[in-house]
């Protein structure tokens, strides 16, 4: 079987990929996708439930975790949140902003997904899908050998992913090539991630699960300030998603429930209108009935008539519901995982091209390199950017 002969070939028909095959295309470049998958785009279609939170527009470098705090600027510079923008209203495609900037579809993530194979298609953008990479070897060009024959092209962008949802088809092959080509990775970790309970938090808080409430959840200096929810098995929610990318094992997290409450003036000024009240119907007024059940049933909180609260008591409840305290048993794993956190050291790569530094015309792109980004839009907006960079160089 003949040899096919690209410009560039990109492993991997995700976000990253196709905005790479997408900016190359539109420059003249003979430029092929290949993916394991027969269909592309799985992570953008089940993404903000269905609805694809596509960026941000408060992107800004202190929202990804990486060990070069400053690499993801120059791509995030070079293609924007603005420029992604402008590209779903070429296409038509209305969308909604939620909270803290999150941009969603309004109607479906597949739009996405037909906007970037459109986009493709018109830029001259070839697939070979259902394919299986068997070996990726370097010469004067790169030889890509895989179940449907062989490929070469002077440049290769890998664009396999991360870790996190396996069932969806994520692999550890960008890893592997990284490490083939003597690339240095970064031990890599779940991120986005719901936490699980020690069995004896799991005895306690484990009917409480589909309870929510607003809270700000810290780990040492890092605090976010979102909904917590309660699982089966842990805690999940926004801010546990978004404080999981700073957790290492053994820490605590500390839990101030309903931060905008001043639970000091709630207490006093109920023991003044009524002392009669009981504690319970207080609290059953801010907080959920079945919650407020579980605390009094657990012994966690005294229930009494208000008239009872001791000034010291107050000082206890204030604390308890101001410095609530986690210690979680672990994460639910890539399983569960939005991203994959750590990845390509950005040592090894050009933060203007994603070239890498060692293996001229070798690009990593999106959640393979070492930029993690928070919850709400960063990680694809860095797919776009870092795609983008790529594309503009292969």
């Amino acid at each position: 079987m003949k040899t096919q002969q690209f410009d560039s070939i990109i492993i991997g028909g995700g976000a990253s990929g196709l905005m790479a095959a997408i900016t190359a295309g539109k420059r003249g470049r003979k430029v092929c996708v290949i993916d394991h998958a027969k269909s592309l785009g799985k992570k953008i279609l089940i993404s903000g439930g269905g609805r694809c939170n596509f960026t941000n527009l408060g992107i800004s470098a202190d929202k990804f975790i990486s060990q070069n705090k400053h690499f993801c600027k120059s791509a995030l510079s070079q293609f924007s949140q603005y420029d992604f923008i402008e590209m779903i209203k070429k296409h038509n495609i209305s969308y909604h902003e939620k909270t803290l900037g999150q941009l969603f579809c309004d109607d479906s993530a597949s739009q996405i997904v037909d906007m970037l194979l459109t986009e493709a298609k018109n830029a001259g953008v070839e697939f070979i899908l259902s394919t299986e990479v068997l070996d990726i070897q370097k010469n004067e060009k790169f030889e890509v050998n895989t179940s449907k024959g062989n490929f070469e092209s002077e440049s290769l962008v890998m664009a396999t992913g991360g870790l996190s949802i396996p069932k969806i088809g994520a692999t550890n092959f960008g890893y592997k090539i990284a490490q083939k080509f003597d690339l240095e990775v970064i031990e890599t970790e779940p991120a986005l991630v719901p936490f699980t309970f020690s069995e004896k938090d799991k005895d306690i808080f484990a009917e409480l699960s589909g309870i929510a409430f607003k809270a700000e959840v810290t780990i040492g200096k890092t605090s976010f300030i979102e909904n917590v929810l309660f699982t089966h098995r842990g805690l999940s929610g926004p801010a546990v998603l978004q404080i999981s990318s700073y957790w290492k094992a053994g820490d605590e997290i500390k839990i101030k429930m309903l931060p905008d409450l001043n639970w000091q003036e709630l207490f006093e000024t109920k023991r003044k209108e009524n002392s009669k009240q009981e504690l319970k119907t207080v609290l059953n007024e801010v907080l959920q009935k079945r919650f407020v059940n579980v605390l009094i049933e657990q012994n966690l909180v005294k229930n009494m008539p208000l008239g009872q609260l001791s000034d010291k008591y107050i000082r206890q409840l204030v604390e308890f519901f101001e410095n609530f305290i986690i210690k979680p048993n672990g994460t639910e794993g890539y399983r569960k995982a939005e991203v994959t956190k750590g990845g390509i050291s950005t040592k090894e790569i050009n933060s203007k091209t994603l070239e890498t530094k060692k293996v001229e015309g070798l690009y990593f792109v999106g959640e393979l390199v070492d930029v993690t980004g928070w919850l709400g839009g960063y990680n694809f907006q860095w797919a776009w950017s870092s795609g983008f960079a790529a594309g503009q160089n292969i």
